[in-house]
């Protein structure tokens, strides 16, 4: 009778742990360059691109406290492909059939440098509507409230219908 009552003592202890343990937040489902070539010939998609580098404090930060958030990270994963570039990765990269490779002089790879229009400031977000279209890089830290409006002005296609100001005025932030 003891053994049966120890057993469902430890049972009951455990089910309550296991309860009060915190939600796992969805996270971003992040491709490689590579992976993303191969996605978006199965299904097109808008795509963001996270220019960062292995030193930048504000990259870091940027993946805790935005990319972490749930509804950032549930909006990307359903209406993106999210890939994570390394300014300075030293493997040449193909994107959209051309080869990017590391530029010694600058330490940093030719893709970041197109991505960004030369313009390398990490953190980089970078929105792209299709693999052949016109990078859009946002620079620099973005908070959960400002990387909002840019995810959706993407992802639900009204750049086909109107600027970024004029849909900016008439948007209203959710998160």
């Amino acid at each position: 009778m003891q053994k049966v009552t120890l057993f469902l003592i430890i049972t009951a202890l455990f089910f309550i742990a296991v309860s009060f343990r915190p939600v796992k937040k969805d996270k971003v489902h992040w491709l490689t360059v590579a992976e993303l070539q191969a996605a978006y010939a199965k299904e097109p998609r808008p795509i963001l691109v996270d220019v960062y580098t292995g030193w930048c404090g504000w990259c870091k930060v940027m993946d805790k406290e935005t990319y972490s958030n749930e509804k950032v990270a549930a909006y990307i994963n359903e209406h993106y492909y999210a890939v994570k570039l390394d300014a300075e990765q030293k493997d040449s990269l193909q994107w959209n059939g051309k080869k990017y490779g590391y530029n010694k002089l600058n330490k940093v790879n030719g893709l970041a440098v197109y991505l960004c229009y030369g313009q390398l400031s990490f953190p980089t977000t970078v929105f792209i509507t299709a693999l052949n279209a016109q990078p859009a890089p946002l620079a620099g830290y973005l908070k959960v409230k400002e990387i909002e409006s840019p995810l959706k002005y993407f992802g639900e296609g009204a750049y086909k219908k109107q600027n970024f100001p004029e849909f900016n005025k008439s948007f209203t932030a959710n998160w």
